[in-house]
């Protein structure tokens, strides 16, 4: 979604990072053009206006125009005013007596159904027990859906059909949550406009009934600038706690997740990051600021490897990199688990230095390009996958016939697979020494699979990104 502001404003840095000295006429000019890239984005015009006057009268000071890295310091600035204009972190308020009522609201396919679903599995895997509430009387096929939902996630969905108020249905599945000692209790409510007058009564009804500790708004990212009308309109009616914005990997501009919290005071809580149910993350201010910015957002990577990537099958492949092997059946190990994280691209963007490296490349020829690798190995014997010196020209043949590609995809990602056995092996010998001593880093975050941890361009085989750009 930020790409496009991301491109404009790195653009601007570049430009300044060619001067040695900055002048204010070279500020004034920087922020013409980050104004712009902002509004283009569909950012707020008011809080572009602020935006822009806080952080020139930060760069035309003595902070830059004594600084000796006089660029680095702007971007420091911008980054900083970033992260101030999203706001602090606001995590799910946990503190009142259980069972602790959220209530999900929002527009017709917003994705609050979904949502829910989302939330419930994040606070079960977190040791909680909650409760989803199909308090769409209007919508069948949402009760439906959340049922099957509630079936995939292993936790419990309370229905009454169609025929019961919703506040009926909200206040039985307090009762119920108590009694059963469900502590968290979510309720999916119907979608509504916010001007719809009897719809509003029946959230403030819900409300009276279900007193919530959090009311959520679930807004799509794509519907721009109204968005904030939205949240604007619901807030007036019932007082929201917090935002979670959607589809946040779609292609729309990214401007009223910078906008919504300013003009309306209401916090982003979490992100919607794809279409799977455990695509969900907090809001992390200062990581999205270094997301657009360019900076990466390693943290973010890191904690997508602890939830796909199990501790044992960490260790495994450590064990293995420090004694020096790598072979097809480790890659294809590390393949399944990048497929995991998530778009190749999207994770590249999440390393420092790589942002500029992923473009040009297509996300969907990316994915098909891991497909074809993964099909070509699969097409090997257990013996040539675990020694890929077996592979002569005949053996190449019936790979390439086996996995439907050519001869020279083959020949192709088996050179590729040679420069990354040279750096795993390397990235071996260089690990002997930890692994031999006490391993105080045990309790360490996972490292991102296939990436050390001075992941960066300069430690990558030279062709390594070839195989992201519709090749293998």
């Amino acid at each position: 979604m930020f790409e496009s502001l991301s491109d404009k404003l790195q653009s601007v840095f570049d430009k300044l990072s060619s001067k040695g000295k900055l002048t204010e006429a070279d500020v004034n000019t920087a922020m013409r053009e980050v104004r712009l890239a902002l509004l283009e984005a569909d950012v707020n015009y008011k809080v572009v206006k602020d935006f822009v006057e806080k952080v020139k009268a930060r760069a035309i000071g003595a902070e830059v125009m004594q600084s000796l890295t006089p660029a680095q310091t702007v971007v420091k600035i911008v980054h900083e005013e970033l992260i101030e204009l999203l706001g602090k972190p606001a995590p799910l308020n946990t503190s009142s007596q259980p069972p602790i009522v959220i209530m999900l609201v929002g527009l017709q396919g917003a994705g609050k159904t979904t949502m829910a679903a989302k939330l419930a599995l994040r606070l079960r895997k977190s040791g909680q027990r909650p409760l989803l509430v199909a308090a769409d009387i209007y919508r069948p096929a949402a009760i439906k859906q959340l049922e099957v939902l509630g079936k995939q996630i292993d936790v419990p969905v309370h229905s009454e059909g169609t025929n019961v108020p919703a506040s009926t249905i909200a206040k039985n599945a307090v009762k119920v949550a108590r009694e059963k000692a469900y502590n968290i209790v979510l309720i999916d409510t119907a979608g509504r406009l916010q001007i719809d007058e009897t719809l509003m009564q029946e959230l403030e009804q819900i409300r009276m009934v279900a007193r919530p500790a959090d009311i959520l708004l679930v807004v799509d990212a794509m519907t721009g600038q109204e968005a904030v009308n939205v949240a604007e309109g619901f807030n007036a009616r019932v007082p929201l706690t917090g935002l979670i914005m959607t589809k946040i990997d779609g292609d729309a501009r990214g401007g009223a997740a910078l906008s919504v919290r300013q003009v309306t005071g209401v916090p982003i809580k979490f992100l919607g990051t794809g279409e799977k149910i455990a695509d969900l993350e907090p809001f992390e201010p200062d990581r999205l600021a270094g997301r657009i910015l360019g900076m990466g957002d390693v943290l973010t990577l890191i904690e997508r490897a602890q939830d796909s990537i199990s501790e044992a099958d960490a260790m495994a492949m450590e064990q293995r990199l420090s004694e020096g092997n790598f072979d097809f059946e480790d890659f294809l190990d590390q393949l399944k688990q990048i497929k995991r994280l998530g778009p190749i691209t999207d994770l590249m963007g999440m390393i420092p230095g790589m942002n500029k490296l992923t473009k040009g490349i297509d996300p969907q020829l990316a994915q098909d390009s891991l497909k074809k690798t993964e099909a070509i190995i699969n097409s090997m014997t257990v013996a040539e996958r675990r020694n890929p010196d077996l592979l002569n020209a005949s053996r190449r043949r019936r790979i390439a016939s086996g996995s439907g590609m050519e001869v020279q995809d083959v020949n192709q990602l088996v050179k590729q697979f040679r420069e990354m056995q040279k750096m795993m092996k390397q990235m071996g010998i260089m690990g002997m020494g930890r692994s031999k001593k006490k391993k105080k880093d045990r309790g360490r975050p996972n490292r991102p699979p296939g990436l050390p941890g001075n992941a960066g361009p300069g430690n990558l085989p030279s062709n390594w990104m070839d195989m992201f750009k519709g090749g293998n």
